[in-house]
């Protein structure tokens, strides 16, 4: 298995707040101070005067892990003049990743494709599906499986206590890779930890079971997928990623679901990637992805 790209001795400042003079030259110059070179810059302001400012920063910075102390406080000290919110990763360190699926494999066995390839700076402590049928083919990855069967009827609560009692603590965040369940608020809260979703493109239009059949009969010209982070709200959290592919009246529903679940795998592939490299920075319902 290829080990996952890291970059020792690697920070990843994110940085968000009201625009004002002075943040980059104050953020460079404490980088400076501590010894660090910044490696990566990115930044954007939805208006110069007091408007919502992001920043992300990547440093190399010898030392780092041991030092961090000391580095979060010279941080701290530097942006509370600006009274801005920050947080500070270090990107030797790959975040775990768990993943939730269902009967639909081609999201899941293509993640697990590429964190084999080193594509995805992640671990994959386990996954979690509540059918069997792709056990075989995660455990041939040397990932860890666990079957937690879906409960009839609208309470959840059993099942999502048992995924809890698995992820809890040991995860940095969960995909939901094509995971035909729906994950109440208290769950959400429970977990603590960003949560990912795919689905296609259609919605709200086409709910239910065949979407692609639905979208052959209405003579759809597009068809696409979005990733985005779950919320209380179904399928209405802050976006990451979208794509889209253009099909013709000769494609066939088939044709359709196949194309589809081509673009699901590279829209959520690249959601993972960003999230897994602190390139998205989440901003009320909408998200800034540098």
């Amino acid at each position: 298995m290829a080990a996952p790209q890291l970059n020792p001795d690697h920070a990843c400042l994110i940085v968000h707040g009201s625009d004002r003079p002075g943040i980059v030259a104050a953020v460079s110059a404490m980088i400076t101070r501590i010894g660090g070179n910044i490696v990566a810059f990115d930044q954007y302001s939805d208006d110069p005067t007091g408007g919502a400012y992001f920043q992300r920063v990547v440093f190399h910075r010898p030392g780092f892990a041991a030092d961090r102390p000391l580095i979060e406080e010279e941080i701290a000290k530097v942006l509370a003049g600006f009274e801005l919110e920050w947080s500070l990763t270090d990107q030797s360190a790959p975040k775990r990743m768990a993943i939730l699926a269902s009967k639909q494999d081609h999201c899941l066995l293509d993640l697990l494709w590429r964190h084999r390839r080193g594509d995805l700076p992640v671990t994959v402590p386990m996954v979690i599906s509540n059918h069997t049928t792709s056990a075989e083919d995660v455990r041939s990855f040397g990932v860890p499986f666990f079957h937690v069967p879906g409960v009839p009827g609208p309470d959840k609560s059993a099942s999502e206590a048992k995924i809890l009692e698995l992820l809890k603590g040991n995860v940095d965040f969960v995909v939901l890779a094509r995971y035909m369940q729906i994950l109440s608020g208290d769950f959400l809260a429970g977990l603590g930890v960003p949560v990912i979703n795919i689905h296609h493109s259609f919605l709200p239009a086409f709910i239910g079971a065949e979407p692609y059949k639905k979208a052959k009969e209405r003579g759809v010209k597009l068809i696409g997928a979005t990733s985005h982070y779950v919320t209380d709200d179904l399928d209405e959290g802050p976006i990451i990623e979208q794509d889209t592919v253009r099909v013709t009246h000769a494609d066939s529903a088939a044709e359709l679901a196949r194309r589809g679940a081509d673009v699901e795998r590279q829209v959520l592939s690249r959601a993972v990637l960003w999230h897994a490299q602190d390139r998205v920075i989440r901003h009320g319902n909408h998200t800034i992805v540098f």
